[in-house]
């Protein structure tokens, strides 16, 4: 599957919030959160066409601070486990690097093994537990680290 991924803006804001409510039902960001992510300087959100927009996924990392968050990523259910996941978490990782960050975090859910999985294939290592952290359903998150490697050039 191919999709098309491009900087999402405020104008995606309905799109992004149809996802976010669809998927996290009992957690979701509301629409001002969402809204102040979308227009923040220091974060990068993006949105992956197809039939219409599939996933969202967005960084803050600000340049020169070394380090970066995933600070939530989501597709919708009839694009799930054909790589799209995996395809924006690769954006973001390449922008992470544009900015300057040696070191990503996440939180992801305890009781989400798909996406762990995928951020362990990733490189992404637990480091810690927050009890509890995802209200209102008292989910513990796990926090995961990755440490990225300092790209290489190939002269041929």
């Amino acid at each position: 599957m191919t999709w098309l991924l491009r900087r999402a803006g405020v104008d995606d804001l309905d799109a992004i919030m149809a996802i976010e409510t669809a998927t996290f039902a009992n957690d979701a960001w509301s629409r001002e959160i969402m809204r102040s992510e979308l227009a923040n300087r220091h974060t990068y959100y993006l949105v992956a066409l197809g039939d219409g927009v599939e996933g969202y996924a967005g960084l803050r990392s600000p340049f020169g601070i070394g380090q970066g968050d995933i600070q939530t990523i989501a597709v919708v259910e009839s694009a799930r486990g054909k790589g799209l996941g995996r395809t924006l978490m690769n954006a973001l990782l390449s922008e992470a690097r544009t900015r300057g960050a040696a070191e990503i975090f996440l939180e992801v859910r305890a009781d989400n093994p798909g996406a762990q999985h995928l951020y362990e294939n990733l490189g992404f290592e637990q480091i810690d537990l927050r009890k509890k952290y995802y209200q209102p359903d008292g989910v513990d998150a796990i926090i995961m680290r990755l440490t990225l490697p300092e790209p290489t050039v190939v002269i041929a």
